[in-house]
């Protein structure tokens, strides 16, 4: 293993070393235009627990940018194994849901059924994170379910069961 400093040069190089930290996979849906909008993310963490807060980041580049940045409510969903169609399709169309229904809750947020955990999240903070933006979201409600996760490891989703789908 050869040392490298992270440059345009090496870019891929440092995308293949992040690459292999494996991360879970969710889906954050905001409204746009009347609609949900979704995207997929694997940059998801918790942050505190009082207040309880979590962050995401979006890539600036993202056509959907926009509409999270300035999302006054946002909810993040945790895939479980059997979900990895949907995240490849949301990936490709914030729009594109397929056959799995968007529920709207009672506090008018969005939610995906079948999830493994689901935060419904009002904006706290946004920061600069280079070609990403850093948000961080206030938890008003949340729920899981027993299941297995979709992992995301280098750049092949999968289960803990399976080396890679």
């Amino acid at each position: 293993m050869e040392p490298f400093h992270p440059s345009p040069e090496t870019a891929r190089a440092f995308r293949d070393a992040l690459g292999h930290y494996a991360t879970g996979v969710t889906v954050v849906i905001a409204e746009s235009d009347g609609q949900p909008l979704a995207i997929t993310v694997n940059s998801f963490a918790s942050v505190s627990l009082d207040p309880p807060l979590v962050l995401w980041c979006p890539a600036k580049g993202s056509s959907r940018f926009a509409t999270f940045l300035d999302a006054d409510r946002y909810s993040i969903h945790v895939l479980a194994a059997d979900q990895r169609d949907l995240g490849l399709r949301l990936a490709r169309s914030g729009s594109d849901f397929g056959r799995d229904r968007v529920e709207r809750t009672e506090h008018g947020f969005y939610r995906l059924p079948g999830c493994l955990a689901w935060f419904e999240c009002l904006p706290h903070a946004a920061h600069d994170g280079g070609d990403h933006a850093i948000l961080v979201g206030q938890v008003q409600r949340a729920a899981c379910r027993p299941g297995d996760p979709l992992i995301f490891w280098g750049g092949r989703y999968g289960d803990f069961l399976q080396h890679g789908i």
